[in-house]
């Protein structure tokens, strides 16, 4: 008998949780909203007791997300930064981590100002640059982790050399996969340990629910990770675990045409006399092009670009019609933002200037409009 044939990621991601409910064939699966569960007697369980722990719902879904990634375990959160305040939770007072200097603003807060407080240490690096990552490695350094693209400026971190450190230092490989999604990068592929994403993105991609995912690579990773899930409790719900098996049924059309629009997107502001820096993978001068072709099968739909100056910036913001003046991104609707005040306004003024975040650079989340409109109201806003 012939091995039953592997599937493609597009083909696992349309049938997650298909045929999960034997008892009514079900194509979409129910979603459980109870709280507890009746136990057949004393010592006896029918394997969910109480949902904090294991909801049927979240159980495809966290199935279905290691399935995707090539992980041994899948986890859910409330949001993104609970998944990464879990994985933090793994390190003890006095480990030490290395961690992208180009990484969302977010990262840093609870870095800085909440597990600081606990004796972890943290080292911020430029992760494009693998010599300056290893070179900030030092005896008690447990993790390395990495966003890449990095948010705001798109920069490209080498994931097969930051692998290969890892493996030969004995370090955890943690990498923020939230821009491209495992459509495009498979960090697993690359030596990583554990892989990241703010869900509320591309993986949910309607601007309609905030959710993050843990997976890991192992199962003795995961089973730790799943005891600091159970333990602090920041799971996703029942139905917001429904919201986001349906959306992922629709990540493949998505994402491709989220790296459509932006390539046109990102060459049309190459163009355009007021824009004087322009960060996106996808254009060949951009320095992680070749890197990015390597690593990745696209480039996402996240470009950052730099206009004359601040003010100029403030009124594209204010004329805005279709795109949205938002926080967030990676939803079907096009977004901008100001990083420097908003998503990364926590971090100190006078390292935002150093890693060039000032208020002359906007970044857009391209959406799936189509994108002769995303450009005209582009124009408009620029004029």
């Amino acid at each position: 008998m012939k091995p039953a044939r592997e599937h493609s990621i597009e083909t696992n991601l349309v049938q997650l949780g298909v045929g999960v409910d034997e008892r009514t064939g079900a194509i979409s699966p129910p979603i459980h909203l109870s709280a507890t569960y009746r136990h057949p007697g004393v010592g006896e369980s029918t394997g969910y007791d109480y949902t904090r722990s294991i909801n049927p719902t979240r159980e495809v879904l966290e199935k279905g997300l290691a399935e995707l990634e090539g992980g041994a375990r899948g986890l859910a959160f409330a949001s993104g930064m609970a998944a990464l305040t879990t994985l933090f939770l793994h390190f003890s007072q006095g480990d030490h981590i290395v961690v992208s200097e180009d990484l969302y603003g977010g990262t840093y807060r609870v870095l800085d100002q909440i597990f600081a407080n606990f004796g972890m240490t943290v080292t911020y690096v430029d992760t494009t640059n693998s010599a300056a990552v290893a070179a900030a490695v030092k005896e008690t350094t447990k993790a390395l982790l990495v966003e890449t693209p990095g948010n705001p400026l798109l920069g490209i971190a080498d994931l097969a050399a930051l692998g290969q450190l890892c493996s030969e230092r004995n370090l955890l490989f943690a990498v923020d996969n939230t821009f491209l999604s495992p459509v495009l990068q498979r960090p697993f592929e690359f030596g990583a340990d554990v892989v990241i994403y703010s869900a509320t993105k591309y993986l949910g991609g309607h601007n309609d629910l905030c959710a993050g995912v843990l997976v890991a690579r192992d199962e003795e990773l995961g089973e730790r990770l799943y005891f600091l899930q159970n333990s602090t409790g920041a799971v996703l719900p029942a139905f917001d675990c429904w919201l986001l098996l349906r959306s992922l049924k629709t990540l493949t059309l998505r994402i491709d045409r989220h790296c459509q629009n932006a390539l046109v997107i990102a060459l049309w502001l190459e163009q355009h006399p007021k824009v004087t820096d322009i960060y996106y993978p996808g254009l060949e001068q951009h320095p992680g092009h070749e890197l990015s072709r390597k690593q990745a099968s696209g480039f996402g739909g996240m470009l950052s670009f730099r206009v004359e100056s601040d003010e100029l910036a403030r009124s594209i913001l204010k004329r805005l019609q279709l795109i949205s003046f938002a926080e967030s991104l990676g939803g079907v609707e096009s977004l901008m933002t100001l990083p420097a005040v908003q998503t990364h306004g926590d971090i100190p003024e006078a390292e935002r200037q150093r890693l060039g975040i000032c208020e002359s650079l906007l970044r857009l989340s391209v959406g799936t409009e189509s994108v002769e409109d995303i450009i005209a109201d582009l124009e408009q806003a620029l004029a």
